[in-house]
């Protein structure tokens, strides 16, 4: 039966993608540099929108602090096309969103969003709903946080 299991994932590029993710946070809480290290490219391209002290999943990534200063545990993973949506929240004050895009396997980009409402819409619609306004692909769900007021973006792809 795993062997099923694990055939699916490999035919199921989506499914993948969202395994690698998940094994990424698995491995950062263990401290598991190893493993870090494979997932991601050498050249990770990052964006960062938030507070500048906040950069705490790179910190993390480069070695400048530790896997125990701040821990991210996902609320939630999904897969929207080539990129895996990662969302967690500590109470009413740390809200993070991560957006990792894969190509073949390994993380090739890296943004971040600290503290900030995140919007992913598609910009580029199917032909048969060119009249339908709405391209939203996710929003951010913070339920700690829905009374707070905090930036917002929209990130297209």
């Amino acid at each position: 039966m795993e062997s099923k299991k694990n055939e699916a994932m490999v035919s199921n590029p989506e499914m993948q993608n969202k395994a690698i993710v998940d094994t990424l946070y698995k491995a950062l809480a263990h401290g598991d540099t190893s493993t870090v290290v494979k997932l991601l490219t050498t050249d990770l391209e990052w964006w960062f929108h938030g507070p500048p002290r906040c950069h705490h999943m790179m910190r993390v990534l480069t070695g400048e602090s530790s896997h125990s200063e701040f821990m991210f545990e996902p609320r939630s993973i999904e897969v929207v096309g080539d990129c895996v949506i990662a969302e967690g929240w500590e109470g009413a004050q740390v809200y993070w969103v991560h957006v990792w895009t894969l190509k073949d396997g390994l993380i090739t980009q890296f943004r971040e969003y600290f503290n900030t409402w995140l919007t992913v819409r598609d910009v580029k619609p199917p032909r048969w709903e060119i009249g339908h306004d709405n391209h939203t692909l996710w929003q951010s769900q913070p339920r700690d946080l829905a009374r707070r007021s905090l930036p917002g973006l929209l990130l297209a792809i």
